[in-house]
């Protein structure tokens, strides 16, 4: 196993070595602290944090919903859900943003009642970036909070119920301790997701700075015509990257509590 064990670790090392390798590290500060780049920066930080708590507070329901709701009883419409709700894992993340702009442009089936109705017009906005990245992040979170969900059982829950807990409680006190490193991880992907999401921001969103350029769009501009302002932006992507996963990695992952 160690063969083919080190060719898959330098395939996802060696490209990483290759940008270090080609920075140019006097020129380091000056390509970091741009506008541009710190506009991308906050941009990319301020939208994947409120992406990753939508997709909390939105995909932590579905999750439990597919993992204990009455839907078990119902395999073929459960598959179904699941399916439609995984979809964006396998989709280009291109066809996801064109998907959003057809329903939330001025002319789709709900932008043009939101525009008509109410004036508000959502792509090319920050909150189209917002959408964007919550359409093709969500479904990590879900997949991670359903796997503990099952792994954890409700046995835990009926003893609980036995003792005179409401299925409330039982829930809160229960089973979210139970199954909060498997959510931990699902927020750790989902940040991580947002943070790297490219093809759904450009299609919905565009690419204004200061609005809607994050930094993965601004990689992408910075690939054409400036190759070190490029590398220096990926070098920072990575670093946040290791960043999130060293500080939102469950304890006990490596084999120590």
């Amino acid at each position: 196993m160690w063969i083919p064990a080190a060719i898959g670790f330098l395939l996802i090392a060696l490209p990483v070595l290759g940008l270090l390798w080609e920075a140019d590290w006097s020129e380091m500060p000056t390509l970091l602290t741009s506008d541009a780049a710190t506009d991308a920066l906050t941009l990319s930080l301020a939208t994947a944090a409120t992406s990753t708590l939508l997709c909390l507070l939105f995909g932590g329901p579905l999750a439990v919903v597919l993992a204990r709701g009455s839907l078990n009883r119902a395999p073929r419409l459960l598959r179904a859900l699941r399916s439609v709700v995984l979809l964006p894992l396998v989709l280009p993340p291109v066809v996801g943003g064109l998907a959003l702009l057809f329903l939330l442009g001025r002319n789709g089936l709900v932008g043009s009642v939101l525009d008509a109705g109410f004036g508000i017009t959502v792509p090319f906005s920050t909150a189209a970036v917002i959408l964007a990245q919550t359409f093709v992040a969500m479904p990590f979170l879900i997949v991670s909070l359903e796997g503990a969900l099952r792994t954890a059982g409700e046995r835990y829950e009926a003893t609980a119920a036995t003792l005179g807990a409401s299925p409330g409680l039982a829930f809160r006190r229960v089973t979210v301790p139970l199954v909060l490193p498997g959510l931990a991880s699902g927020l750790v992907l989902a940040f991580a997701r947002c943070m790297g999401e490219f093809g759904a921001t450009i299609a919905f969103a565009g690419s204004l700075q200061g609005v809607t350029r994050t930094l993965p769009l601004l990689v992408y501009l910075q690939g054409e015509n400036d190759t070190d302002g490029a590398i220096a932006l990926s070098l920072l992507l990575v670093v946040v990257s290791l960043v999130v996963i060293i500080v939102g990695r469950p304890r006990g992952v490596d084999g120590r509590g």
